[in-house]
């Protein structure tokens, strides 16, 4: 669910100075990029109220982008940056795992099958794939496959 915070991101919930997987999805969603500085200068309301507004069809969508892009406007923290949308994103892809997921899977012992990529939700498969980018700390990815049901616990 976009609108609530994943087990993998609790060590930033009293204060969401990171930007939750949710938000990603939907900044990704509406192409509109949104700094790490910029979302701190957002207050807690507005985080939340980012977290809780739908993203998911064409008005929705819309609506977000300008919501969005007034806060960023409002906190004067620079100008709105624009993403390109990709209309078939690789997390609504649910025939093929994208390699960097079944790489970054197999080095940990976990590979993954079809079945259980297809089973994941399109939020779950977007924080695989954002995990598992090399430029990215990707030290949740394990708990991510752990919290998804991929793998067991690494208290097994």
């Amino acid at each position: 669910m976009a609108d609530s915070l994943f087990q993998f991101e609790q060590d930033f919930a009293d204060t969401l100075h990171c930007v939750p997987m949710g938000v990603r999805l939907k900044l990704d969603t509406c192409g509109i990029k949104l700094s790490l500085a910029q979302w701190n200068q957002l207050d807690r309301a507005e985080r939340q109220q980012l977290m809780a507004l739908p993203c998911d069809n064409a008005a929705t969508v819309a609506t977000y982008r300008d919501y969005l892009a007034g806060l960023i406007d409002q906190h004067q923290s620079g100008p709105v940056k624009t993403l390109a949308v990709d209309s078939q994103p690789p997390w609504a892809q649910t025939d093929e795992i994208p390699p960097a997921v079944q790489q970054r899977a197999e080095e940990l012992g976990s590979p993954l099958t079809a079945d259980q990529w297809q089973a994941l939700t399109p939020l779950q498969r977007f924080a695989l794939i954002k995990l598992s980018r090399p430029s990215h700390e990707n030290h949740n990815f394990l708990p991510a496959l752990q919290e998804f049901g991929l793998c067991g616990s690494s208290d097994e």
